[in-house]
């Protein structure tokens, strides 16, 4: 059996993700041993401080059958007892498939960690963040993915990193897809999935120019990134990549503005967890306010210019 944690980090252009940063810290704060990290690219990985950095220095476009083998060969080379990753869209492809090959346990979606007996608990939401449950990973080797935000603040350990090149053993035939283009978002706000602040507007904004002029600019005025409902995304008031529940991103922000949204259980699934949830709908009965912090019962037209008037001056 392994000892320590290995972080495995995602990259952007070759950065390490802030999730490197909330992991890594809260890897050491758990004291299993060392840690170290895991990257897979060309990464810059002299931000990641004092560990020890596994490379796979696999230059191809992502695919799910090359970032396993990669993953494989990390764990290989740094022989963990735990792995801990973010929760994103390519650890949701790649992690059940590693687990099955390393006949691993594999807890996703995990908001909390903690140790009870030398032993690495994770806490996870259930049945659409209805309930929560404490999780334990038997095996050789466990695997935790994390939702972003939930140890914000972290930072990477004090020194120099050492790196250690990998050979995953990659071949053509694993890399089963082709990237044809690469379009850059036009804005430039944190994704939702990592935003620390995200203002969301329901289909009471009636249109996407009351959405471009009410969610956009309150967002912006507390350097939030701007969400959507299932129904103001289907209405055509923001873009798919935008929506916030279920079948859109799920967020894990300190602050989450929720302004003309009922509170569908689609997508409470996908915010349920945010620290402070701020609630303004009309309708006193609206379903989230069950779940907020603070609710206003008022017209999100009266109360949302209000808000970025004193989100302005502060």
């Amino acid at each position: 059996m392994g000892s320590g944690i290995l972080v495995y980090v995602e990259t952007d252009n070759g950065v390490p993700r802030k999730t490197a940063y909330e992991l890594l810290a809260k890897a050491a704060a758990l004291g299993l041993g060392p840690v170290s990290a895991g990257v897979v690219g060309a990464v810059d990985a002299s931000s990641l401080g004092g560990v020890t950095v596994y490379q796979v220095n696999y230059s191809g476009s992502y695919s799910t059958s090359a970032n396993v083998k990669a993953l494989q060969a990390l764990i290989a080379a740094a022989n963990p007892a735990v792995v801990l990753a973010p929760a994103s869209s390519n650890t949701k492809d790649a992690f059940p498939r590693l687990s099955v090959r390393l006949g691993a346990g594999l807890a996703v979606e995990c908001t909390d960690l903690r140790v009870e007996g030398g032993k690495l608990i994770g806490r996870r939401p259930i049945y659409a963040g209805k309930a929560l449950v404490d999780v334990a990973v038997g095996g050789s080797v466990a695997l935790f993915t994390v939702r972003p935000n939930s140890f914000p603040g972290g930072h990477a350990p004090a020194g120099s990193p050492t790196v250690v090149a990998v050979d995953a053993g990659i071949t053509a035939a694993d890399a089963d897809t082709t990237v044809v283009e690469v379009l850059a978002p036009a804005s430039k706000a944190v994704d939702l999935t990592e935003a620390e602040r995200i203002v969301s507007g329901g289909r009471s904004l009636k249109s996407k120019e009351n959405f471009d002029a009410v969610v956009r600019p309150l967002a912006a005025s507390i350097n939030a990134t701007a969400g959507a409902s299932r129904a103001a995304v289907d209405a055509g008031y923001a873009p798919h990549g935008d929506q916030v529940g279920q079948t859109g991103k799920v967020v894990n922000p300190s602050l989450y503005i929720a302004l003309g949204i009922s509170g569908a259980i689609q997508h409470l699934a996908g915010m349920r967890t945010s620290r402070v949830i701020v609630s303004v709908n009309k309708d006193q009965e609206a379903p989230i306010f069950q779940y907020s912090t603070y609710g206003i019962v008022a017209d999100l037209f009266d109360i949302a210019p209000l808000l970025q008037k004193e989100f302005s001056s502060l």
